[in-house]
């Protein structure tokens, strides 16, 4: 029987279609080319391939976006007439899981399947992102560390997981072994844009922005094409330094240019958009012609129903462009959930909706309400999507709306929180000088 570069078995695959889904696979895990075109052709080679179907239904599953959600659950009901043996199944079964809006399930269901085949590279990346998309920072570093000892340097991929190892310790605050382990995975794998950004993630999260512009600047041949996937994380990550430094409009000529010069449609993407978009009016920027542009793109995803972390940045978006219709629709979408048994419904009601209303009433000027609101969430919101990065746009904007709103003392205390983490950053020193102010803020 065939194999992968791994060793694990392929049911029917032919040699010339394990050819093309081993392109495939490395496309996948360097976030580079175009996976699902190498799957087709595996797929045309061998129709019974079962874990071309599988890969190419994973790949559809964790897009975050409902019209692939839906391609997932037709691939997967064609799965199941073929023959797999026990790690197929075992994906399929984690995977009907995940389509079924039950995203930790499904992410237990690959700790056991990791365990079991640990190995199966493409498993321990879907897993891995599915912790990253329910925001688990313990199994984004413990289900690499589960393994590793079954793998060496010797094995096909060995330093991709030392990529996701590297993010899951920086996402867990072990800021130096993940940096040592990111720059370690690149040594190995130049191209690992998973990696290369685990190491941006330290340099956000120290406030080390120069040596992040310095980071991202001598790598950016390996990150920055436009056949990479991750290229728009990695700008936005790039402009973020350039905030803390102050440099407000560099990081808008970012946005005006690789970020969101090509219009995207992909939701990782979009999410980037709305979130330095936020960031950018809070400093000050008016920007309605560009909320235009984004919101009108988020229409495709945005249903309130399929991942809500995607939702309220689609809100963000639509709040800017003045469409409150939309943001209404969102809104009732969350109050009433299509499937209120499964885990995203539950995401939606305890995290979403006070999250989403605490955008709504800060961008009303409702500034106590959003700093209540805010005040309560952000220590919940953990529970769903992003990474410690994604997610300070919510102490950002309750630290505005407690300057805005007159709660002086409280924005001086969270101004201070925010400088014990990052005491260069320029934002966090200004948020400190206008609490001590007793002065409103910008807007």
């Amino acid at each position: 029987m065939s194999a992968d570069r791994q060793g694990n078995p392929l049911s029917g695959a032919t040699p010339a279609a394990v050819d093309a889904y081993d392109e495939a696979v490395t496309a996948f895990n360097l976030y580079r080319g175009d996976p699902v075109a190498r799957l087709d052709e595996a797929i045309a080679q061998a129709p019974a391939f079962a874990m071309a179907h599988l890969l190419k239904a994973w790949l559809y599953a964790v897009a975050t976006e409902p019209e692939a959600a839906e391609q997932a659950r037709a691939i997967a009901e064609g799965v199941r007439s073929l023959a797999l043996d026990a790690r197929e199944a075992s994906l399929l079964a984690a995977l009907d899981r995940l389509l079924q809006g039950n995203w930790t399930a499904a992410a237990l269901a690959l700790d056991r399947h990791n365990v079991d085949f640990p190995r199966d590279l493409v498993g321990l990346q879907c897993g891995h992102l599915l912790d990253f998309y329910r925001a688990n920072a313990r199994d984004l570093r413990d289900r690499i560390a589960r393994v590793l000892p079954q793998w060496s340097a010797e094995v096909p991929g060995y330093s991709l997981l030392l990529g996701m190892h590297a993010f899951g310790l920086e996402e867990t605050g072990d800021y130096a072994r993940a940096e040592a382990q990111g720059r370690r995975a690149v040594e190995l794998e130049p191209l690992d844009c998973w990696a290369h950004h685990a190491v941006a993630h330290v340099m956000e999260m120290q406030g080390r922005a120069e040596d992040g512009i310095g980071w991202m600047t001598i790598r950016e041949p390996y990150w920055s094409g436009d056949d990479n996937f991750f290229r728009v994380h990695n700008w936005w990550h790039h402009a973020l330094y350039y905030l803390d430094l102050g440099r407000v409009d560099e990081a808008l000529a970012l946005y005006d240019g690789p970020v969101r010069q090509d219009h995207s449609e992909v939701a990782l993407d979009m999410i980037d958009a709305s979130a330095l978009l936020w960031r950018l009016t809070l400093l000050g920027c008016d920007l309605a012609g560009h909320w235009q542009e984004l919101a009108d793109t988020w229409d495709r995803h945005a249903d309130g129903r399929l991942y809500p972390f995607n939702d309220w940045h689609a809100v963000m978006a639509y709040l800017g462009a003045g469409r409150e219709p939309d943001v209404a629709r969102i809104l009732a979408a969350f109050r009433s959930p299509a499937e209120p048994s499964a885990e995203a419904a539950r995401w939606t009601r305890d995290i979403g909706l006070p999250l989403v209303q605490g955008f709504v009433a800060f961008w009303h000027g409702d500034y106590r309400v959003a700093a209540e609101q805010l005040h309560a969430v952000r220590f919940i919101a953990n529970r769903f999507g992003g990474s410690h990065a994604q997610r300070d746009v919510i102490d950002w904007t309750l630290t505005e709306a407690a300057l805005r709103g007159g709660l002086h003392d409280l924005a001086e205390a969270l101004a201070h929180e925010r400088l014990a983490l990052k005491p260069h950053s320029r934002v966090n020193r200004d948020f400190l000088a206008r609490a001590t102010r007793r002065t409103p803020a910008r807007g």
